[in-house]
């Protein structure tokens, strides 16, 4: 499902809303689905993504979608903002330099690869969000990561330590899914 311009402006500013209400209370924004469009109510995955000076300063999401979009990004803007352990809680005077950019995932799907090479092969660099999981360790990327690290070898190590595993790391157990992400900033 493709969301039009008033969406994205609408869950932009929602995001926004859901900082500033946290800086002031101290918990996200409470959301009326009666008040927004009925495609903002329907279940959706979400990452919100701050940076402030082109530099990462927060960034949370779900995998699944078990929220309305709506109530998922006003979570999850307040949890970047105050919750991310890799940050301090945003302060106020932090707002006016923070860039927000949400992700709207598409549900996972597996993908059936025999060796590291057929996996690498069926990636698709700018478009594929990925989640790796071995054992009890999970680690994903958004597709936006594609434009730090724009090799499909480079993507998975990085994947691959940020899921606790060895960049060289390789068994037949791994799991591989893949997602697409609808880009709001």
């Amino acid at each position: 499902m493709s969301l039009n311009k008033e969406h994205h402006r609408w869950l932009t500013e929602l995001a926004s809303s859901s900082i500033r209400h946290g800086l002031q209370t101290g918990k996200p924004l409470i959301i009326d689905l009666a008040e927004c469009p009925a495609e903002l109510a329907e279940q959706r995955a979400t990452f919100v993504t701050l940076q402030k000076q082109h530099q990462l300063r927060g960034c949370i999401g779900t995998l699944d979608a078990v929220r309305p979009l709506a109530v998922d990004i006003a979570e999850n803007a307040f949890s970047a903002a105050f919750r991310d352990p890799r940050f301090p809680p945003l302060q106020a005077h932090e707002l006016s330099d923070l860039d927000i950019h949400l992700s709207i995932l598409t549900p996972a799907e597996p993908i059936a690869f025999t060796s590291e090479q057929d996996l690498l092969k069926q990636l698709q660099a700018g478009i594929d969000g990925l989640i790796l999981m071995e054992g009890g360790r999970r680690g994903t990327f958004l597709p936006s990561v594609w434009e730090s690290l724009p090799e499909p070898e480079q993507f998975l190590r990085h994947l691959k330590q940020k899921a606790g595993l060895a960049p060289d790391y390789w068994s037949d157990t791994l799991k591989v899914y893949r997602y697409r992400a609808e880009m709001v900033a």
